[in-house]
């Protein structure tokens, strides 16, 4: 490249350099002095807020929350907290401007701890996370009782509030159980005389069987000797008994009694004594007869045995109406009445509901569980409920009558006392201590210390209750404040 080629270029490049420094003073991407007075007539803004801390004078990255001096005697330089740095958008000045007019002349009395500790500052500091201390001004705290909070804390935590009303006071008590057989639909298949089992019904352990249903037919002598007096009593036109003749005229209304009353004694059915009569003819067998409709529980009887007075052949139950069993707890027993109604559900019928009646509660309590029986009557129309089944027993207590009431939630219990925030309005709320009396589903019944129509808070008092503490904390921080100006005046 020759000389003058070089020339050329060098002299682009200045003429191509000063034009893009032109246009970036035009633009305000740089701002140079142009002259010394020009540098000096360019002003900060003047630094505004609280001090938040202390950096080194010589620039170095040493900082401080309270005033100190360097080694070599320099002191800290204060830094606002106009002069912070912050990665948070910063207010606009107006609503900075609007915040300090609200607060007035309002004078800042002292700082409280950010986390709600009973810690405060007469100056401002920051706690060991490096959260600012808030400033609490004259005024903020009433002497009435009440605790204020502000709206945007209680919209922030969700602080509810609800209506002092009436409600039944119920209380469901919950109590495992078992299925058990009616005792009374219980029937016993039990001859009264010595016989044989000619042949036995096609029945079986477990069978449903009717009342009426041939369960077996069975040859008894006692049937056979009776039934036989019976004819001879009937063609003789004499009532025989205990081995007396009784002339006719002294015949009861029936005819003929001796014999029949005997068979009878002896569980034969009417229809076989009015058989014998109609037939005149006695039969080698007597049939028996299922007394109730029911499954049958046992079967002791096979073709050809025999069987002495009193041995049990069958046993049949009706499974119609059963027995919910519960097992309740001795708290819990005073408040069980019989016909209370009762709600049961069944582990082998998950959302079913079954319903019955408190009928019998049991005067007796089971001193190893430290529980006592309930029995509860229940319908089992489709044979669902099988004995010996498990479930869960619901049983409603308590008056219908509405008592003056709050919800549970409400209460705040220490143990030896319980208390409620009453809700004053504008952000005020007043601790109350109530007295309680019956404990119900989600309501506790209030004896004294509200009326109807008041507010009480059901959500967030937890919170109120340690901004309660916390304002009672600094109020006493505040009452030992103002006292110590006069100890040291008088020292």
């Amino acid at each position: 490249m020759s000389a003058v080629t070089k020339g050329l270029v060098s002299a682009a490049a200045i003429v191509a350099a000063a034009g893009a420094g032109l246009w970036a003073c035009q633009t305000g991407l740089i701002k140079l002095p142009l002259s010394p007075a020009a540098a000096m007539t360019e002003t900060h803004p003047a630094a505004s807020g609280l001090v938040v801390y202390y950096r080194a004078p010589n620039g170095k990255p040493f900082y401080s929350l309270e005033p100190r001096n360097t080694d070599d005697g320099k002191a800290y330089v204060a830094v606002r907290a106009s002069e912070d740095v912050s990665f948070e958008p910063r207010p606009k000045t107006e609503a900075v401007a609007r915040a300090a007019a609200s607060l007035g002349d309002k004078k800042i009395k002292f700082y409280r701890n950010p986390m709600g500790l009973p810690d405060t500052s007469p100056v401002p500091k920051k706690d060991s996370m490096g959260m600012d201390y808030i400033p609490v001004y004259e005024g903020e705290h009433s002497d009435d009782g009440s605790i204020r909070v502000s709206p945007g804390k209680i919209q922030r935590t969700g602080v509810e509030t609800v209506e002092v009303g009436r409600h039944p006071i119920t209380r469901t008590i919950q109590a495992p159980g078992a299925v058990a057989i009616d005792e009374r639909r219980v029937a016993v298949v039990a001859p009264k005389f010595d016989g044989y089992v000619v042949k036995v019904g096609d029945i079986t352990t477990g069978t449903h069987v009717r009342k009426g249903d041939v369960l077996a037919t069975v040859f008894g002598q006692a049937i056979l000797d009776q039934a036989a007096r019976l004819l001879i009593e009937q063609n003789s036109g004499f009532m025989r008994s205990d081995d007396t003749f009784t002339p006719p005229s002294l015949k009861g209304p029936g005819g003929v009694v001796g014999a029949s009353r005997r068979l009878q004694n002896l569980g034969v059915t009417q229809e076989f004594i009015d058989q014998v009569k109609r037939d005149r003819q006695v039969p080698d067998i007597f049939t028996i007869r299922a007394p109730i409709s029911g499954d049958v529980l046992e079967r002791n009887w096979s073709d050809g045995q025999g069987f002495k007075q009193g041995d049990v052949g069958f046993r049949i139950a009706d499974h119609s109406v059963v027995w919910m069993m519960a097992d309740v707890s001795e708290g819990d027993i005073a408040l069980i009445k019989p016909g209370q109604r009762v709600k049961v559900t069944m582990r082998a019928y998950p959302g079913r509901v079954f319903e019955g009646k408190v009928t019998v509660v049991y005067p007796h309590l089971i001193k190893e569980t430290r529980t006592a029986q309930v029995r509860i009557e229940m319908p089992n129309a489709d044979m669902a409920l099988l004995p010996d089944m498990y479930g869960n027993v619901e049983i409603t207590t308590g008056g219908n009558a509405n008592a003056l009431a709050v919800p549970a939630s409400a209460v705040i219990d220490s143990g030896n006392r319980q208390v409620v925030l009453l809700d004053l309005g504008n952000g005020r709320y007043e601790p109350r201590e109530v007295k309680l009396g019956r404990t119900g589903d989600g309501f506790r019944e209030v004896l004294s210390g509200l009326s109807e129509r008041d507010k009480v808070v059901v959500n967030g008092n937890f919170l109120i209750d340690a901004e309660s503490n916390l304002q009672s904390a600094l109020k006493g921080f505040d009452a030992s404040d103002t006292t110590q100006p006069a100890t040291e005046a008088s020292q």
